[in-house]
């Protein structure tokens, strides 16, 4: 297929999610406001400040693009939608909005159901974030997220996670065999495609949800290839000897930790990577690179439940790294994402 019709293809494709998510989230805004109003204000975002978000996400797409044309990963990838769980799942997504929009408006951020068991978890993350049933300890959850974040981000959370690949591909292009490890792998999402980017990884994944865990190894396992390692355990306490890795990667995970909780993962990711190693951070975007985006800062927290988000967004995270160990930190802001790609020292 020539590369013009594959650029068609792929923007429809994008397009179509954005529509998707959109209409979603409007829908869902009025039937809220009709049948169980929010007790909380929401600020009105400006149409200037639309305009600049769509640009950003126009902006990000193209980026996304590029990469996949000169052959940074696969074009597959930008394909790649589990339409399968999409439609077997969404219909979840829409029974359970009435359970979302009753524990918002009557604060009920630490609710989980009697059969979840939630023993052993740090305190932090007992919490429904997202206002979503269970938190992160249930199938259900583990089941509904990527669709849920998909619709979030109007169809660009997988475009944003790629932005770690360019940068994770470079810092590996002479090892043979590299082992790559992902904190809160979630759903694994981030390892199928570096497993696709960059087949010879040895690759490694760790979440505190054994749910989540259960659907990563069902989707790394729908594929013919090596399967990650992956393990129960705590991004602040990993389960792995010092420099053990080449690299280590983390998406979507700071912004809902506090803060000693993010230096204690950071410190953790610097003490397992080898020399010369690399860490790459994707998460949300903050204040100091972004403020013409305060408005949806502010608004992030209130509409879903995000404790530590206040906070994150204004957090020195370069500090942080610089202040564990590494060096010759980077940062790059694509659409409502940020990244940081922190290198340790080689001696």
């Amino acid at each position: 297929m020539p590369d013009t019709i594959t650029k068609l293809a792929y923007q429809t494709f994008q397009q179509g999610k954005s529509y998707f998510g959109v209409t979603h989230k409007s829908l869902s805004g009025q039937l809220m406001r009709a049948f169980n109003p929010p007790k909380v204000k929401i600020q009105d975002v400006d149409f200037k400040t639309l305009q600049i978000l769509q640009q950003r996400l126009n902006d990000l797409l193209e980026q996304d693009w590029a990469d996949a044309e000169a052959g940074v990963y696969p074009k597959e990838l930008l394909f790649d939608n589990p339409w399968d769980e999409f439609f077997r799942f969404y219909p979840f997504v829409c029974l359970d909005l009435p359970g979302l929009w009753e524990r918002a408006n009557r604060r009920h951020y630490h609710s989980f159901d009697a059969d979840i068991d939630t023993s052993g978890y740090p305190k932090y993350y007992l919490q429904n974030f997202h206002h979503q049933t269970n938190g992160y300890l249930s199938e259900m959850s583990a089941n509904l997220y990527d669709l849920q974040v998909e619709i979030l981000f109007n169809g660009s959370a997988d475009p944003m996670r790629r932005r770690i690949l360019a940068p994770l591909k470079a810092a590996l292009a002479d090892k043979p065999k590299p082992k790559v490890l992902d904190i809160a792998c979630g759903t694994g999402r981030t390892l199928s495609m570096i497993r696709d980017t960059l087949p010879q990884t040895l690759l490694y994944g760790v979440d505190l949800s054994p749910a989540y865990l259960r659907k990563a190894n069902g989707l790394l396992s729908s594929k013919p290839r090596v399967l990650p390692q992956l393990v129960q355990a705590n991004g602040e306490d990993l389960p792995f000897v010092a420099a053990y890795f080449e690299a280590v990667v983390s998406v979507f995970l700071f912004h809902e930790l506090p803060a000693e909780a993010r230096q204690n993962v950071i410190n953790e990711a610097y003490r397992v990577v080898k020399p010369g190693g690399v860490f790459i951070i994707c998460d949300s975007i903050q204040r100091s690179d972004s403020p013409e985006f305060e408005v949806m800062m502010d608004n992030f927290p209130t509409m879903f439940h995000e404790p530590y988000y206040r906070h994150y967004t204004t957090d020195d995270l370069n500090q942080r790294l610089i202040d564990a160990g590494f060096e010759s930190v980077s940062n790059q802001v694509h659409f409502m994402s940020k990244y940081w790609v922190a290198h340790k020292p080689a001696t």
